[in-house]
């Protein structure tokens, strides 16, 4: 309960919570299953499904491996793995060997996976055999992994099962790379202890029982994912691992929930509403949690249906995942962040480190046992972050600096935006600078600023502002090539969806940047790319389609690119969801990302029909059926009756 003077939340009960157990690790929340539970089925995905006796020999045998190969304590091991069952595999074989994992994530630029392997002095990868090699140049020792979790080619397998490596509670678990604000990413070190907390405070909190399966959606590089692949084996469920397709097609994750009869999930706002978008949330997902970024309303209310209960939690990486967990109540109640899990504190301070009144706004900083040791290599940033807890009983703790804006209300903690340039796009946590770095690197930019901006659907978009070297104001072809650099170095969530040239960036009276004078883009067709109108009644319903859903006023041209006019995963589930309504034809998500022109998805569509149908004439037909009056169209259908 959040005291309503202080603003100090204290820890839900004394000691570690939910299972009760001294473990220093999650490794050995996870063993006790093998020996409890050995047939019962751990995990699912691609790779096939493995009992909890099968996942325990495969963590074994690769574990030798990797302990031949010098993997111990403190010893990073890069994860540069596409989503199966072997992934699970992997993780635990890195500790059970006693090292740490750092995620690689195979779709990130190879410049930024190279500078996250020097940084964190990895010296072996464990990667799937479709990784491109170049991903991984340098690396001095890969070993490929098949999608159930064994080495791929030659090399030893390991022996029989060893006793674990002896671990500690501060021992590395993992590193987590996250955006920076200096231009380079930040590794997030997070001890095992923290990772056991989380765990134990949750295990508790949502009562998984071995009933439980829980759908794993997540990648490995978003922190949010230690959870939901981690809990379910602590607590004797099942973890079924959505593949890279289905984390990416609403309609085919929804199945995946429906065939595995899962019945927890946890994501963040946007990937909800892509299952929303694509036959809403099967009721066997009972429980639901949302994370990652602000939970609106209206979702909430979309979430809590029949007897589904849903969680909002927050927590940023620093402190392992989740800090705060909320159950959320029914309209019109308010959306907040609940109250701390166990062994954290939380306290809201005005800028000189006092607890401010109930009611007020402050910096949110937390507390307790699940903080991080600190940024790797990075010991001024530490100490500007990670601050000594004068608060705390307890000699040298120390409590995290947010930089999140709360107040407590009502007894309860509410979310108030961020108090610096960091900010939350589908999820993914973003530092502005780190963007505006990649683009100032650029010749042809003389100076740049980044900001978001809600689109047309609503959603926050991230948007370049630029200042030319030449001086133009024109954009004239600059934003394709940028793109293609920021591409580069910066993941694509990172690659700003619209570009605005400036003359010059607005400042304030004291000469810093006014980011609230940075105009809001008016929401075009791409510049620099020739108009080509549709010339087939099928391409002329799909530009009307992309117009629509992107919220684009002037014509659509069959060469535009839908992710260049601000397309994302979320609007292309709406395309295909109107594709299937109006010619009853399944084009899967995947198809319109390798296609993202509307000639291209036209064409896609013609050889995905195997109904020897004109899709042209289809569309004809619709177009014409849409223009009749409704008595004319009464009349056409009675016509149609008459004839058969």
């Amino acid at each position: 309960m959040i005291d309503a003077v202080s603003g100090v939340a204290a820890p839900r009960g004394a000691g570690r919570p939910g299972t009760g157990t001294d473990a220093v690790t999650a490794l050995a929340l996870i063993r006790r299953w093998r020996d409890t539970s050995p047939d019962a089925v751990a995990v699912s995905g691609a790779g096939g499904v493995l009992t909890y006796r099968e996942l325990h020999e495969r963590v074994d045998r690769l574990a030798a491996l990797l302990r031949a190969r010098g993997v111990g304590p403190e010893v990073p091991v890069g994860l540069c793995l596409e989503r199966c069952a072997g992934m699970v595999v992997a993780l635990l074989a890195v500790w059970r060997a006693g090292g740490a994992y750092v995620p690689l994530d195979p779709g990130f630029p190879e410049d930024r996976l190279r500078f996250m392997r020097e940084d964190a002095g990895i010296e072996l990868v464990l990667a799937s055999p479709g990784v491109e090699p170049r991903l991984l140049d340098g690396v001095r020792d890969v070993v490929e992994l098949t999608p159930d979790g064994l080495p791929a080619t030659g090399g030893e397998h390991g022996g029989p099962e060893e006793e674990p490596v002896a671990g500690e509670v501060g021992d590395l678990a993992y590193l987590m790379y996250t955006s920076g604000s200096t231009g380079r990413p930040k590794g997030v070190a997070v001890p095992h202890g923290a990772v056991v907390n989380l765990l134990e405070s949750f295990a508790s909190l949502l009562e998984l029982t071995p009933r439980d399966a829980w759908l794993a959606v997540t990648t490995l590089s978003f922190d949010i994912s230690v959870l939901e692949l981690l809990l379910p084996l602590a607590c004797g469920a099942r973890v079924v691992v959505a593949s890279g397709h289905e984390t990416a097609d609403g309609r085919a994750l929804r199945s995946r929930a429906v065939s595995e009869a899962v019945t927890i999930m946890q994501a963040t706002p946007a990937s909800w509403r892509i299952l929303l978008e694509s036959g809403g949330v099967p009721e066997n997902i009972a429980t639901r949690l949302c994370g990652g970024e602000a939970l609106p309303r209206d979702l909430a209310d979309a979430l809590l249906t029949g007897e589904a209960r849903l969680w909002n939690v927050y927590g940023p990486t620093e402190t392992t995942v989740w800090s705060t967990a909320g159950r959320v109540a029914p309209s019109p109640a308010p959306v907040d962040l609940g109250e701390p899990i166990g062994n954290t504190t939380v306290w809201i301070l005005d800028s000189d480190g006092r607890p401010v009144p109930p009611g007020e706004a402050g910096e949110l900083h937390i507390g307790g046992a699940g903080l991080a040791r600190g940024y790797r290599g990075m010991p001024g940033q530490t100490a500007a972050r990670f601050l000594p807890d004068p608060f705390s009983a307890t000699p040298g703790a120390r409590m995290y600096a947010t930089g999140d804006l709360a107040k407590v209300e009502n007894g309860r903690l509410h979310y108030l935006g961020r108090a610096d340039q960091q900010v939350k796009v589908r999820g993914f946590r973003i530092e502005l600078g780190e963007i505006e770095g990649a683009l100032r690197a650029a010749p042809e930019v003389a100076d740049a600023a980044v900001g978001v901006c809600d689109g047309p659907d609503g959603l926050p978009r991230l948007v370049a502002y630029v200042v030319r070297a030449d001086g133009e104001r024109e954009e004239a072809g600059l934003w394709p090539p940028l793109r293609d650099l920021l591409r580069h170095s910066l993941p694509e969530y990172m690659v700003p969806a619209h570009l605005v040239v400036l003359g010059a960036l607005p400042l304030t009276p004291n000469g810093k940047l006014d980011r609230k004078a940075l105009p809001v883009p008016e929401w075009t067709r791409a510049r620099g790319r020739p108009y080509r109108p549709a010339s087939t009644p099928l391409e002329e319903d799909l530009t009307a389609m992309w117009a629509e859903v992107l919220g684009i006023a002037e014509p659509v041209g069959v060469d535009d690119d839908f992710f260049e006019l601000g397309g994302h995963s979320l609007t292309a589930t709406q395309i295909v969801a109107r594709i299937q309504a109006r010619f009853a034809i399944n084009v899967p998500i995947v198809v319109l990302f390798e296609n993202p022109t509307v000639a291209g998805l036209a064409a896609a569509m013609d050889r995905l029909d195997d109904d020897d149908l004109d899709l042209a004439e289809i569309a004809a037909l619709r177009d014409e059926l849409d223009g009749l009056s409704a008595e004319d169209l009464a009349a056409v259908l009675d016509e149609m009756a008459s004839d058969t």
